[in-house]
Formats: structure tokens, sequence, C-alpha cells
């Protein structure tokens, strides 16, 4: 080989731009690792397609630069997922921010809550929610030293947003949809069970999947620390294959996209629900209508046998409210049987209240000015005037019996 194509071969140290023009506004591509853009030999006058490699270290990492700023001050996130990193503007070198620590939490040695989004969870979240949920529903005793994780749960997290952004699926997932995590996901997630396809991984180096394979440990004491991930080769190698990655197209998908969506609402809808103890009231103090009017009336089961309250002493009182809110109920929402209209179902209501509440003096006011004959009314009746004063009646009653 000649000296002067050794000379060529020769790693320059000139900048680029001694030698040539660069179109900065002209894009040829986007490729995987930079864009493609044209320029121009001064010398020549020859164009040429030239591919810019981002020297920037920190691009690759700035993910896990994050993570490790949060666990450096003892930190969980708790919710690492692809959602949650965004970037700061629309620019090819725009910086990547992790959001969103509704979920974080200072690592004490006392992380016990299950706090996750499905598909990203650790398995010892897991663990803490099925240990949490039995000792809920008296299946195991409450342990005086209570399960608890680290955030070691991020790291796993961390390996299964590498594993998506390189293929464009989870590691864990499952054929069935469901509300909670399936059966056969949650067993794969806890055995740490995945592999790499070889239709999308055949392209994917090797030393990618050796981060992913030593971030999804299932034991977090074996499980890449966020210092290992950021001393890791993949992490620092300054080569960038031109591979096209199948996980543009996949996430393309919008089925698959809402599905996914679906499942992180729904799984997140649960947890954010607070645990309530509901404690049941003994039927003799029940102030709900539907059940007081079923006790007073009688419920008839299949037995043929009745349902009464014997503990109630007031059940002629109540039953006289009860007329009058058939009142206010025909009067709101009118109802008619076959082979009646609704002025004499009216009236048959109202009939059955004067019954019970004769005594009432405001009822006997209000009926007189609505020209009740006893029977029926014998003007039109304007049903919301007569429903706001037969309310009015039973506060009037409610408040005279609760004073006796």
């Amino acid at each position: 080989m000649s000296e002067e194509s050794d000379m060529e071969k020769a790693i320059k140290e000139t900048s680029i731009l001694e030698e040539y023009n660069i179109n900065w506004t002209q894009k040829l591509g986007a490729g995987i690792s930079g864009p493609v853009r044209v320029c121009v030999k001064k010398s020549t006058q020859e164009r040429f397609a030239l591919k810019i490699l981002l020297d920037r270290p920190k691009a690759r990492n700035e993910i896990a630069l994050a993570l490790q700023h949060c666990h450096l001050l003892n930190i969980a996130h708790r919710d690492l997922k692809p959602e949650n990193l965004l970037f700061k503007d629309n620019s090819l070198d725009a910086p990547v921010k992790l959001c969103d620590f509704g979920f974080a939490k200072i690592d004490q040695g006392d992380l016990m809550t299950p706090q996750f989004t499905p598909y990203y969870v650790a398995p010892q979240v897991l663990e803490a929610q099925r240990r949490h949920q039995k000792e809920k529903s008296g299946i195991i005793p409450t342990s005086p030293t209570p399960y608890t994780y680290n955030k070691s749960c991020d790291l796993w997290s961390l390996g299964v947003i590498i594993y998506v952004m390189l293929c464009g699926y989870p590691p864990f997932y499952s054929k069935h949809h469901s509300r909670t995590i399936p059966k056969d996901m949650r067993r794969k997630i806890m055995t740490g069970s995945f592999e790499f396809p070889e239709e999308e991984w055949s392209q994917i180096s090797e030393m990618a999947k050796d981060v992913v394979r030593k971030l999804l440990k299932v034991k977090p004491e074996e499980r890449l620390t966020i210092e290992g991930v950021l001393d890791h080769p993949w992490l620092n190698s300054t080569e960038a294959l031109d591979n096209v990655l199948p996980s543009a197209q996949l996430m393309m998908d919008k089925a698959v996209v809402a599905g996914i969506q679906q499942a992180h609402a729904e799984q997140l809808a649960n947890m954010r629900i607070q645990d309530l103890k509901v404690s049941l009231k003994p039927l003799h103090s029940v102030n709900n209508p539907i059940l007081r009017k079923r006790k007073l009336l009688g419920t008839k089961p299949k037995d043929g046998v009745y349902i009464h309250d014997h503990e109630n002493g007031a059940e002629d009182s109540n039953v006289a409210l009860e007329k009058l809110r058939d009142v206010i109920a025909q009067c709101i929402l009118p109802q008619a049987g076959k082979g009646e209209n609704e002025d004499e179902k009216l009236n048959e209501v109202m009939q059955e209240a004067w019954k019970y509440n004769r005594e009432c003096k405001l009822l006997r006011d209000t009926l007189q000015s609505f020209s009740w004959n006893g029977r029926g009314f014998t003007d039109k009746v304007d049903r919301l005037k007569l429903a706001e004063i037969v309310k009015q009646v039973i506060e009037e009653q409610t408040t005279s019996h609760e004073s006796q």
C-alpha cells in the first residue's frame, strides 16, 4: 500500500469544516445514530452524503443518569415506564427528562405498598401485593415484620424499558386481557421467564441483550445496580449499528398501544382506590329508604314468610312518611298502571298519604288550596309545586317525631 493511500486512511485530526461545506438546513434522512446531511467538498465541488454522529456521551445514558440521581438521594421512583420519559423539546438533540413522581418514596427499608404499572413491575413488588392481599383477607396472619422491597425495583423496570425500546413489545405479557395482571403473566415475572425472539432480536447486539439479562434478574442482589448500568460497555460504546429496529413499527400499531394503555389505566385505577373498611349496620338501625319500605311493607321470600323489623316501634309514622314520598315520586316521575292515567294514579297515592297524615295541618291546608275533595283533585295540579310542599310536610313530620 502506498504512502499516499496510508495517509488517506489515517484518522483526520482537522475539522471537517476546513474541507467541506455542510448544508445544515437540508437533511437527507435520520439514521438511528444521527442525521444524514448534504456536504460539498471545497476543492472539487463534489457532493457527498454526510452521516453525523452526535458526540454526546450522555445522550445514551440520560435515563440511567436521571435514575442514578434519584437513587443517590435514596428515592425509589416506583413507576418507571416509557410514558414517564419525555423529550424537553422537538429538536434532534433534545434531552430526555424523567417525570411523574406520584409513586416515588424515600427508601428507608420500609417500601411495602404495591405501587406499580403492569408490564414494568418487579417480582418483589408483586410479592408485596400478594402478601398484602392475603393479610387483608385473613388468609395469612399479619406479620410483625412486614415484607419490604427496595429501590432495585426501578432497575427491573429499566430493563423492561430497554427491552421494549429495542423490539417494540414487553418481555412479560399475557394473551388474555384482564383487569388485573393475569396469572400467566404474573408467573413469568415472578420467575423471570422471557425470551429474545429471533425475528426481532437477530439484529440486536449481544451487549444490549446482556444489559437486559442482568437487569431482569429475579433476585435483587443479582440485579445490576444503577452504577453497573452506567459502567456497562453497551452504554459506553462509541459505535452504533445502523440496524432498523422493529420497535418503531410495532409502536405505531394503534391497537397494540391502546391495549397497553387500557391495561395501565385499569391497574392504576385499582391501586388509587383506597382500601375502605365496610361495616354493616344492624337492620333495625338502617335508615335506607328502600330497606325501610321493605321492612314496613314486608318482603316475601321464596319460603312465603314475611320479614318485619319488630324492634322498630314507629312503624305507623314511617309508613306515613313513606306515603308522602310516594306522592313526591308520582309528581316528579309520573307512573300509571294498565287502564289508568297519571291523574288517577296521583289521586290514588294522595288518598293513601292523606289517610296516614290527617293530623298534619300543613298537608290539610295544601290539599284545600289544590281543590282536593277527599277523593281526588278537581282542578289541574301543579305537580312540582305540590311535590315541594309535600317535601316540607315530610320535614315537619320528621322533626316532630324526633322531638317526641
